[in-house]
């Protein structure tokens, strides 16, 4: 009895796996997710709630507004508008940002000072929201979790809170790990499309990704999710940019760099930690 319980648990875990059909990606793409928005939700407010008390949010409700209005005007033209989204500047040296699952996106003061216009910001952004859209974050935990756990995230129970806060330690161990090169491809690719919808000039990106290329062969921390190590190689995101660009032609007109805006920004940021 025992094994068939067991049995059809994996049955109706299956059944839910090939019915659960989500928006995830330009074009309406669609993706088998198990874990219900609510409950990814759930589970990224939690890893924000320990963010909040690992890192330091910057104390400047210019900036804060300022990352917020970027990526709103983002998420307007995305293909994931069933969450609310929530940006904030971290204030840290370490030249990175990332998403969690349900909306959660973070910028470090260390990659904003490495930027020079607001298109670049809006490449990382676009980047990061199509994680989120693609919910590579959550895909990741709902494959760690395990029949059980999944179970009771997608039905409920007295093993729901136990559930969500596995799906949390998971997530923030998780967190830094790095994506599939698959995932990172795909997030380029999508981020190029809701950049130019939104407005801003796709050569940001490509200055974008110059940038972290130089700084990535600098240095050996953790330089925007392991750039080096986890992330395709530069050139290869840069041409895969520029073909893509390419392949959008004619771009509309007026798409912003966003430069001087930026630029007067860069001064209200704090001075390194290390006084460099």
């Amino acid at each position: 009895m025992r094994f068939l319980s067991k049995h059809i648990l994996l049955i109706i875990v299956a059944s839910l796996y090939f019915c659960a059909c989500a928006t995830t990606g330009p074009g309406g793409k669609k993706s088998l997710i198990i874990i219900p928005t609510s409950q990814e939700v759930a589970i990224g407010s939690g890893m924000a709630e320990e963010v909040a008390r690992t890192e330091k949010t910057l104390a400047d409700s210019v900036w804060q507004n300022y990352l917020n209005e970027v990526g709103q005007r983002i998420v307007l033209v995305s293909d994931r508008k069933d969450i609310k989204y929530h940006f904030t500047v971290i204030e840290s040296d370490q030249i990175n940002a990332f998403a969690a699952p349900g909306g959660y996106v973070y910028f470090y003061t260390g990659l904003l000072r490495e930027m020079n216009s607001e298109a670049e910001m809006a490449a990382v952004m676009a980047h990061e929201i199509s994680h989120v859209v693609a919910r590579h974050g959550i895909k990741r935990v709902q494959q760690a979790l395990g029949v059980q756990l999944a179970y009771a995230l997608v039905f409920g129970g007295d093993d729901a809170g136990a559930a969500v806060n596995a799906g949390i330690g998971l997530g923030m161990g998780l967190l830094f790990a790095g994506y599939s090169r698959g995932a990172e491809r795909e997030a380029d690719q999508y981020g190029i499309h809701y950049m130019i919808k939104a407005g801003y000039d796709p050569a940001g990106a490509i200055d974008m990704f110059e940038t972290l290329g130089r700084l990535g062969g600098e240095r050996s921390g953790n330089v925007f999710e392991k750039l080096v190590s986890s992330h395709p190689e530069t050139q290869e995101r840069i041409a895969n940019t520029k073909s893509q660009i390419s392949k959008r032609q004619p771009l509309p007109k007026h798409l912003s760099l966003g430069k001087e805006k930026y630029q007067l920004m860069l001064k209200r940021l704090p001075p390194k930690h290390d006084g460099n």
